[in-house]
């Protein structure tokens, strides 16, 4: 019986350790080995997008596509490191750009080419590069989108490929403007499908000198 019992065991450990050693293990980004609070600037943007679908040569207003969003963004002296999350709560959404709530990484690196500032992306959805001023006011990005990626989260159905980011940073008025636009591009040849107007206010580290809010019954 002992041995029995033995060989049982041995079986069942056996077939544990190849069923542990067939899964397949992916590589997800980012990663790291334990969690830290890094020390770095860091801005929280909160704000809202206006859609516009390419009709017949011109950019419709589409409120179906609207949502609201915000941003983690942690700036380090050459590096960004930023956790997007959005919602699109209208009932008539077609979910052709992912699903209505939906969290996006970034991780840009920035160098200086001649006189140029430029940077590379790593994103959730795919590379990409992009360029800026060296103060941070007027950036833009071009996304390859990747299918492969394992957080890649839009429907094998979307009319698009690649997403241009235009950024406007007015930081002395504490606001963000954002243009995202979705299109295809095969062979050199562009055909727009939408693009998201975005408008953000920012929050960084302070002190406040009494609690923000207070719990009150409706009377």
């Amino acid at each position: 019986m002992k041995t029995t019992a033995k060989l049982i065991l041995a079986i069942s450990t056996l077939t544990l350790m190849n069923a542990c050693s067939s899964v397949k293990k992916v590589s997800v980004m980012p990663s790291a080995s334990k969690i830290e609070f890094e020390d770095t600037f860091t801005i929280i943007w909160n704000g809202k997008s206006e859609a516009y679908r390419y009709t017949k040569g011109e950019y419709v207003r589409d409120n179906t596509y609207d949502y609201t969003f915000s941003v983690i963004q942690k700036r380090y002296d050459t590096q960004w490191k930023s956790t997007k999350t959005l919602h699109r709560s209208h009932p008539a959404y077609d979910f052709k750009a992912g699903q209505r709530s939906q969290s996006m990484y970034f991780e840009i690196d920035f160098k200086l080419n001649n006189k140029d500032l430029i940077s590379q992306l790593k994103t959730s959805l795919g590379n990409g590069n992009g360029k800026s001023d060296v103060e941070f006011r007027e950036q833009s990005f071009i996304i390859d989108l990747s299918k492969k990626n394992v957080y890649y989260n839009i429907s094998p159905m979307a009319p698009y490929n690649k997403i241009k980011i235009t950024q406007h940073y007015n930081y002395e008025g504490g606001e963000l403007l954002e243009t995202v636009e979705l299109y295809k591009e095969v062979n050199g040849k562009i055909t727009p499908f939408m693009k998201n107007e975005e408008r953000a206010t920012f929050y960084i580290h302070g002190k406040l000198n009494k609690a923000p809010t207070t719990f009150k019954v409706n009377s």
